[in-house]
């Protein structure tokens, strides 16, 4: 077998070799902080640090698309889990976030897809100049190197390569038609002029292969001396001195120390861990934090709140094909790195749907790929079959992050409340009737055992149509769909520069920011966030 590619990281710190302050500080090597840490770098008289508590993303695991369940619930993994959930029958759900160099760009379905233009504009109609649609834009081209080549909505120039998808099973092709037939327009570029319709995903894929953020950003600097990347490096709390933040508190394998800050620090670790390093570090609520055993430093409300993701179920029908992968995939791997092709390169078909025609962009996306996907998505989905997995695109549910313990190495608590707006139930409802249909069409009848009772008793689709029955499925089987957002929201947490309301020198850059959650995936808005942030330091 062709081995695995080791990737040309900047130089790696560790605690004898790092400097005492930097100029800039970027804490989380995920999507964003990648792309902000490199961009900063481009400056050769600004130093800049790169935090990162998980490992560098080297091996197999992290190159081959189809092996991204395997990085699940492993040391890659933040493995967070929700606290009970009310509409989900009280399961606790699994959110998984990457904890290694690319964040969970190194470990997503590499989706790219940018949202609606809907969502920017609703953004600066919300209160936040510079960040409708015409303004975001050229952000999301600054990074493309999209291989179908440039128009006015794609460029070619950027590090982050985007490409179709390769080797694409005939049970993919056969979902797009039916739901053709089902009476949905195609649509061959859904981040292009329009979003709504069916058709095939652009991936984040260079040759077959995954291509992170890291890969992206990271390899391209990997010579500039001053840019250091310190990974295995877990970001303790931020140290103030007033509304300065002068340094940052890390711990490096055991090894605790303090990296000084010259010039700004910027929060790039996501939705889930960005508000809680700034609860840690006195930012937030005052009441919550005193009454958590952490002294406030800055009374801000609003860090924590806001809290929106996707929440979706699948449903799943067996297929009279042979399986896609067995057990043995050695063979399949060196097609891949070899030709770029063959099944190990992970690719989904999909669409975005209204649930009603008075609406200003689509509110229901659908995913539809190989095998029976069970158990949250924890399971490798091995087993012949297809699944079509419907999720509420723009969320009315609001849920929070907040403190567990004043210990900086605890979780924290997360209140979800997936699907407790009325309105989100029935949107779910609709999006699994819209699957139901198009299971029904005979381009998948012949090829699905798409009999609903069948798939009912098996546990992969509710038991009829009716309501009642739907949202039984939906409580037993709902979970998210890994696109947290909006817990330091920009308007009340950050200014439209993404600097924190009340500090001198802290900004946050990841889709915690988001005032509203976009319709679509997220890798694709945070990278343009961390774009951006680097845009309005470097201004």
């Amino acid at each position: 077998m062709t081995p695995a590619r080791q990737a040309r990281l900047p130089r790696e710190a560790d605690m004898t070799t790092i400097a005492e302050n930097y100029d800039y500080v970027v804490v989380g090597a995920g999507s964003a902080g990648c792309a902000l840490a490199a961009r900063m770098s481009e400056n050769p008289d600004v130093t800049v640090a790169l935090i990162e508590a998980g490992p560098p993303a080297q091996g197999r695991l992290f190159e081959i698309p189809a092996l991204f369940s395997q990085q699940l619930k492993t040391a890659y993994d933040w493995d967070f889990e929700t606290e009970p959930e009310p509409q989900l029958g009280g399961r606790r759900a699994y959110l998984p976030r990457g904890r290694v160099v690319g964040g969970t760009s190194s470990m997503n379905t590499m989706l790219y897809v940018r949202g609606h233009r809907y969502d920017y504009d609703t953004w600066e109609r919300l209160g936040n100049p510079g960040w409708g649609y015409a303004d975001v834009l050229p952000f999301f081209k600054k990074s493309e190197d999209n291989q179908r080549g440039a128009d006015d909505f794609h460029a070619v120039d950027g590090p982050l390569t985007v490409s179709d998808p390769i080797s694409v099973h005939p049970l993919l092709t056969a979902w797009v038609e039916a739901a053709q037939d089902a009476g949905h327009e195609p649509n061959p570029d859904f981040n292009g002029a329009e979003q709504e319709g069916v058709g095939y995903h652009q991936v984040t894929q260079r040759n077959g292969l995954r291509c992170s953020s890291a890969v992206a950003f990271l390899e391209p600097a990997a010579d500039r001396r001053n840019l250091t990347v310190l990974s295995s490096t877990i970001a303790l709390r931020v140290r103030f001195g007033g509304a300065r933040a002068e340094a940052l508190e890390v711990d490096h394998l055991g090894s605790v120390r303090t990296i000084r800050i010259n010039r700004e620090i910027v929060l790039s670790l996501g939705a889930y861990n960005t508000p809680h390093l700034l609860l840690q570090s006195g930012v937030g609520p005052a009441d919550e934090l005193t009454a958590g055993g952490v002294p406030p430093v800055l009374d801000l409300p609003d860090v924590g709140r806001n809290m929106q993701d996707h929440a979706g179920c699948f449903i799943s029908f067996f297929s009279h094909t042979e399986p896609v992968l067995g057990p043995d995939t050695s063979q399949e791997e060196q097609l891949l790195r070899e030709r770029g092709a063959g099944p190990m390169a992970w690719n989904e078909v999909g669409g975005f749907f209204k649930s009603g025609d008075d609406l200003p962009a689509p509110d229901i996306q659908v995913h539809a790929a190989l095998g029976i996907v069970r158990d949250e998505g924890l399971a490798a989905p091995l087993e012949p079959g297809m699944s079509f997995g419907p999720y509420v695109a723009r969320p009315a549910s609001r849920g929070s992050v907040r403190l567990r313990h004043s210990h900086p190495y605890a979780k924290p608590r997360i209140y979800h409340n997936y699907l407790d707006d009325v309105d989100d139930r029935r949107r779910l409802r609709e999006g699994i009737r819209l699957c139901m249909r198009i299971a029904r069409e005979s381009r998948l009848t012949d090829l699905l055992e798409s009999d609903l009772r069948a798939a009912a008793d098996a546990g992969l689709a509710p038991v009829s149509d009716r309501d009642q029955d739907i949202d039984a499925y939906i409580r037993a089987q709902s979970f998210s769909f890994y696109h947290p957002s909006g817990t330091c929201i920009m308007g009340k947490v950050v200014d439209p520069e993404l600097r924190v309301f009340g500090l001198e020198n802290v900004r946050v850059a990841d889709t915690s920011i988001m005032p509203t959650l976009v319709t679509g995936n997220t890798n694709a808005p945070a990278i343009m966030i961390g774009e951006r942030a680097a845009a309005f330091i470097q201004s």
